[in-house]
């Protein structure tokens, strides 16, 4: 096999955007959010799209253009003592930035107990200071309607993406290939799946 790169982490990590102007696509959603990060406000956002699209990548760049406190709660942990402990740590001062970005990660999979206990955390009920709740899913079919009535939903659409992965997958290509001929970037980009491709673009640079 030939030694032309390593990866010092995989090519996924090392290429996540970690600002709003480095996504590929999404158009809508990071105008929209770019908003937020010039005028904040206490709010409860679903980011709704396909797995890969970068749902999650794209709060934690909000999160870090804020200069906010951040609290990531992960797949199938949005549970409610740990929603309970979240609150309280938010009840507090933020230690930088000004504000608390919470982000749960597939929220459709929360139970009914910890959607209905954030009702009131989500409107003027018994808001949580200073704190802007982000939430992702793929689909809101296992959400109730007065959970998404609480929430701003944000579409994370897939749809015209091609184009922009195909060139991205060109450039990283260029940085980590060493000058090895480029595979076929449109097949590598089929499924629309960021974090996929980057995936299936490693494998072809391993056998480079």
């Amino acid at each position: 096999m030939s030694e032309t790169f390593a990866f010092p982490q995989s090519l996924a990590e090392k290429y996540r955007p970690r600002a709003l102007s480095e996504f590929v696509g999404l158009e809508k959603p990071r105008k929209i959010l770019a908003k937020l990060a010039a005028n904040p406000f206490e709010s409860a956002w679903l980011f709704v799209g396909p797995p890969g699209v970068g749902k999650t990548s794209m709060a934690l760049a909000i999160a870090s253009q804020l200069g906010a406190e951040v609290h990531h709660i992960g797949s199938q942990q949005c549970k409610l003592e740990t929603l309970e402990d979240t609150v309280r740590q938010c009840n507090y001062v933020p230690l930088h930035g000004g504000f608390h970005v919470v982000i749960c990660d597939e929220a459709d999979a929360m139970s009914d107990a910890a959607q209905k206990y954030l009702l009131s955390k989500l409107d003027s009920s018994e808001p949580v200071p200073q704190t802007i709740w982000i939430f992702t899913c793929n689909a809101t079919d296992r959400l109730e309607p007065r959970f998404l009535s609480r929430c701003r939903v944000l579409e994370f659409s897939s749809y015209g993406l091609n184009g922009a992965l195909v060139e991205l997958l060109a450039r990283v290509w260029e940085a980590e290939a060493n000058g090895a001929p480029p595979p076929n970037f449109d097949r590598l980009s089929r499924g629309n799946n960021v974090r996929e491709c980057l995936m299936k673009l490693e494998i072809e640079l391993m056998g480079a």
